[in-house]
């Protein structure tokens, strides 16, 4: 079986990773012979080094075989390209199943080459929603999902968007399906799954399955707050990236002061996206100066600043997750987000809602899964694909 990965940006890096844990995994234990071929396109989309290469190298993943340096670009440039090349990819490689990962113009156009050549989508992240359609992500995830015959998502909550959108053919009632169940149907195949009937699993979410991994190993590495001379539990975290954050001056000036009253008596550490550095050098409104701007760091530096930090202030959707798994209070700074189940918690709030920082239930409920989605995923691909 051949299955081509497709990554582009950041977060793919990270969710691709556990994946292909998963697949050298099922190929080291006894399969009938049965051998699951990895093959990896990066897109580029994410092209600066320590947004891309840095990951690769921290996490271990492989060198991608084909690498497509489509760089930055408008929507429809940047998409176009991915269409373009993804496709010449996939007619030279004929794989069994694409597997693309999250809302990006990556996923996207790797799933729009895939589905016009015929070649399955499964989507890692599906079912995800904000209703906001004015926000690119929203569009690219709600496309992907309709191209894709297999759909893995990460809550049920994510399933119940899919049924909305009138999915019907829903595993396991759209509860986390145990591993030993879909070894069972690994043998016996007994649902139909095709491009007109698409399966929808809700498998957990990867990222948990990450996070597990990589706080055993931040645990023994050079400690990022000494380097940067950080107390612990003594600052508070943003990150900002999204094109909706950046692309509007006004919007960015409405995060910036918000960051500013919400962190006078705190100091900030803010590692600045590319992106956000190009823009705010023309805003008007600057940061106050108890925020500290630092160059992008690696994933587990992030990780370990994320862990050590009173409060995150963020507009991306991992770190929200993330925050709640590491019970550290967090403020998406977005007028919505895909992950409701954070804020159901308590851990997690929209920052036109912030009152100050609230100390949530510590016992957190298990909604995004048990650390075991890819290999969940894997051995679903091999079942339907």
């Amino acid at each position: 079986m051949k299955i081509v990965n497709v990554v582009g940006a950041r977060p793919q890096f990270i969710k691709y990773f556990p994946v292909s844990k998963a697949i050298e995994n099922y190929n080291g234990e006894k399969h009938s012979g049965e051998i699951v071929k990895d093959v990896l396109i990066h897109t580029g989309q994410h092209y600066d080094y320590n947004m891309s290469k840095i990951f690769f190298d921290e996490l271990g993943i492989k060198e991608p075989e084909y690498h497509l340096g489509i760089g930055s670009g408008a929507h429809g440039e940047q998409t176009g390209q991915i269409i373009q090349k993804v496709e010449t990819v996939l007619n030279k490689e004929i794989p069994d199943v694409i597997l693309v990962y999250g809302d990006t113009n990556s996923t996207l156009g790797a799933a729009l080459a895939a589905a016009k050549i015929h070649v399955p989508v499964a989507h890692v992240e599906a079912g995800l929603r904000s209703f906001n359609k004015y926000v690119p992500e929203e569009i690219n995830r709600i496309l992907t999902d309709h191209l894709s015959t297999l759909l893995f998502c990460p809550s049920e909550t994510a399933v119940k968007n899919l049924r909305s959108d009138g999915y019907k053919n829903v595993l396991n009632n759209g509860e986390l399906e145990s591993l030993d169940k879909l070894l069972q149907n690994h043998e016996s195949k007994s649902i139909n799954v095709d491009k007109n009937n698409p399966l929808i699993i809700n498998v957990g979410d990867v990222m948990f399955d990450v996070l597990i991994y990589a706080v055993d190993i931040v645990k023994n590495s050079d400690n990022v707050l000494g380097k940067f001379q950080f107390a612990d539990k003594d600052y508070n975290l943003l990150t900002i990236h999204r094109t909706e954050s950046t692309d509007n001056l006004d919007k960015l000036h409405e995060i910036i002061d918000f960051v500013n009253n919400a962190s006078t008596d705190m100091q900030v550490i803010f590692p600045m996206h590319p992106r956000t550095k190009k823009v705010y050098g023309n805003a008007k409104v600057k940061f106050s100066s108890n925020v500290r701007i630092i160059e992008p760091v690696s994933y587990f530096d992030l990780l370990m600043l994320l862990k050590n930090s009173v409060l995150v202030m963020t507009d991306s959707g991992g770190m929200q997750k993330e925050a709640y798994w590491l019970k550290i209070p967090c403020v998406t700074l977005r007028d919505e987000t895909e992950w409701i189940e954070t804020i159901q918690s308590g851990w997690n709030v929209l920052y036109k809602n912030y009152k100050g920082i609230v100390s949530p239930p510590i016992e957190n409920n298990p909604c995004y899964g048990d650390g075991k989605a890819s290999d969940r995923i894997v051995n679903v691909l091999k079942t339907y694909c």
